[in-house]
Formats: C-alpha cells, sequence, structure tokens
C-alpha cells in the first residue's frame, strides 16, 4: 500500500513531553556562564556577616542581664512543696535564661521527695515557669515511734509527728523495714501503699482505715463498713472500681466483700462464713 504503512497491526506511538532547560552560557556558547547562577563573592560574604550577626547577639544576650532570672514562678503545687521548689531553684536567680539547661533543673526538682513530675519554661523576658505535680499522700506508714506520708507510689514523701494526718489510713511496717524520705518503700509493703492510692483513682467514698497483708494478699479494712478482700496484687484497680460500684447494694451490717475475683464479687454477713 502506497504512502506509508499502516495496517490493522500498526501501533500508535506516544512520547511524553519533556522539557529541556538550557544552563546559561558565555556569548560565544564554548562554556557555562556559572557568574548568572553563582553567588558573588559580596553576596556571600553579606551571608557570613549576616550568620556572625545572629550568633554574635545570641551569645550576647546569654552573657548579659538583659534575659536574666529574676523570678522563679512555681504552678500546680501546694504552698509547701512551692518553697521547696524556690529553694532548690533560687540559685539560678541572675542566670540568663538562654544559658538554662531545662532538664537539668527538672531533675533537680523531680529528686525532691515531695514532687511526682515537672516541667521547666522560660517566660521571656525576665521568668522562669517551673510546673510541678505534687506527689499525694495516701497513707501514713509507721514505723516503731515514727511515721511517715507515703504517696499512691510507695515514695515516702517526708516524716510527720505521731498522731498527726489521722484522716490518713495506716501502714504498718515492722521494725526490720528500712525506710528513708525519698526512697520507695521495699517490695514487700509496696503493693499495699499502691492498693491505697488504687482506692482513690477508683472513687471509693468510705474512708479507708488501712490495708492488710497477709500471705501475699490485700485486704482494704474501711472505718464503717465490710472489709474489702483483694486477693493477690494483680489487677487491683480493676477489683476496687468493682467494689466501688457494689458497696452501695450491700446489706446493712455486711462483714466483707470479696472481689478478688473481680467477676464474681462475693459478700458476707459473717468474717469466716
Amino acid at each position: 500500500m502506497a504512502g506509508g504503512r499502516t495496517g490493522r497491526g500498526s501501533r500508535r506511538r506516544t512520547h511524553a513531553a519533556s522539557v529541556v532547560v538550557p544552563f546559561p552560557r558565555s556569548a560565544d556558547g564554548s562554556r557555562l556562564d556559572l557568574a548568572r547562577i553563582v553567588p558573588s563573592g559580596r553576596s556571600l560574604l553579606i551571608g557570613f556577616a549576616l550568620i556572625l550577626g545572629v550568633l554574635a547577639a545570641y551569645w550576647g544576650a546569654r552573657a548579659s542581664s538583659v534575659f536574666a532570672v529574676e523570678h522563679v514562678e512555681v504552678r500546680g503545687a501546694p504552698p509547701e512543696v512551692v518553697k521547696e521548689v524556690r529553694a532548690a531553684t533560687s540559685q539560678l536567680v541572675g542566670t540568663s535564661l538562654l544559658a538554662i539547661d531545662a532538664k537539668e533543673i527538672g531533675d533537680r526538682v523531680r529528686s525532691l521527695p515531695t514532687v511526682a513530675g515537672v516541667s521547666v519554661d522560660r517566660s521571656f523576658p525576665n521568668t522562669l515557669v517551673v510546673k510541678v505535680a505534687a506527689e499525694r499522700a495516701v497513707a501514713v506508714a509507721r514505723h516503731g515511734r515514727t511515721a511517715w506520708l507515703v504517696s499512691g507510689s510507695g515514695k515516702v514523701i517526708r516524716q510527720i509527728e505521731l498522731g498527726t494526718e489521722r484522716g490518713l489510713p495506716r501502714l504498718w511496717l515492722t521494725r526490720d523495714v528500712d525506710v528513708g524520705v525519698g526512697r520507695v518503700l521495699p517490695s514487700e509493703v509496696l503493693p499495699a501503699a499502691r492498693a491505697l492510692g488504687a482506692v482513690h483513682e477508683a472513687e471509693i467514698r468510705r474512708r479507708v482505715k488501712a490495708v492488710r497483708t497477709a500471705q501475699g494478699e490485700l485486704t482494704i479494712v474501711l472505718r464503717r463498713g465490710p472489709e474489702i478482700r483483694l486477693g493477690d496484687p494483680s489487677d487491683v484497680l480493676l477489683k476496687l472500681t468493682v467494689a466501688a460500684r457494689v458497696l452501695p447494694v450491700l446489706e446493712a451490717g455486711t462483714a466483707f466483700l470479696d472481689v478478688s475475683v473481680p467477676e464474681r464479687p462475693v459478700s458476707s454477713l459473717y468474717l469466716n462464713p
């Protein structure tokens, strides 16, 4: 067939459009004209001068008193904890906010026995903001003639006088238990402290008198109402949440509520049925 080959089996070819961007060349076209695409020496000099100026301004502000700390603002803590945090950060007054190591300050404040968590922020021009989550006392640990406030994590917050903090449950320790402010209670009594912390999370409305540990099983003793038998220290929050729902519907005079198997709570009018 004249005029080209166009048969049934012929295929039409398509080509993707492409664009070629030529580099600038000199007038005679023999070499690239780099002067048009590379920054001039003057531009580079101005750029380096700006960078050096910014660095000099930063270090000047860091070394000067323009951003010196004049006030440490402590947020989220009760007055007694605020005093401790301010005492721990008092030496920062006069230090430039730019020179402060927030992590180092956070570690220092977090080491206080009364502090559970902390974050550090700069509020320019002259204020350091320390946000604190204070440890919450859930029990009084008794050891002979000595008493301490203890948090739900088992941390010993501070020593207190005997007979004070009567609203908190008692955690009785044997004389061989080693206790120190800022330290965590030994493993043998730690589950009891954590159980008392879970009492608050489960929102049990009745006041707790004490917690007992016997043969690895926990029992919460209420001031008015049945004992709450938790069994082993696993799933304590779940067990206490179940107990919080069951307690209001128990018969008056119930001696104990057993939630060691939280799916099947059991109660009785007698301590040893």
